[in-house]
């Protein structure tokens, strides 16, 4: 099983985000990267430079880590395309139904999986995805 490190992440949608700028050929997965990088204008400075690996984004200082959020957006897509955990899909269209805007119900479903895997994290277990299906579905409502 493909495990990257943090440093490999982060180069590669710096790298992909690289690509798509200099208009050159992208794998199916990074333009499924750039997809997502472009929802979010706010990260494009900060993919423009390489150094931006080695950052450190610190929770307690209020600031939201943007490769891990790229990387929850690209699991999503990932989990959708394929229906995984079973209903994701359907808790999803709901979602994107009450809000007619697919970035934010994007943004629900991720904000499901961060607490799915905050949840087992803290629980040493696996993550549970009946939870994380319900969660959504919460959401839709």
């Amino acid at each position: 099983m493909f495990n990257p490190t943090r440093d490999e992440v982060r180069k590669f949608f710096i790298e992909s985000w690289r690509k798509y700028r200099a208009q050159e050929v992208q794998t199916p997965l990074e333009h499924m990267a750039t997809d997502l990088i472009q929802l979010h204008p706010e990260y494009h400075a900060l993919l423009d430079d390489p150094d931006s690996v080695a950052r450190e984004f610190s929770p307690e200082d209020g600031q939201i880590n943007p490769f891990l959020h790229l990387s929850l957006h690209l699991a999503i897509a990932e989990q959708l395309s394929i229906d995984q955990p079973p209903g994701l899909r359907a808790a999803f269209e709901a979602c994107l139904r009450r809000r007619d805007d697919q970035h934010q119900a994007l943004h629900d479903v991720l904000e499901c999986l961060g607490e799915t895997m905050f949840d087992a994290q803290r629980n040493n277990t696996q993550p549970d995805g009946r939870a994380y299906v319900s969660c959504v579905l919460r959401r839709a409502r």
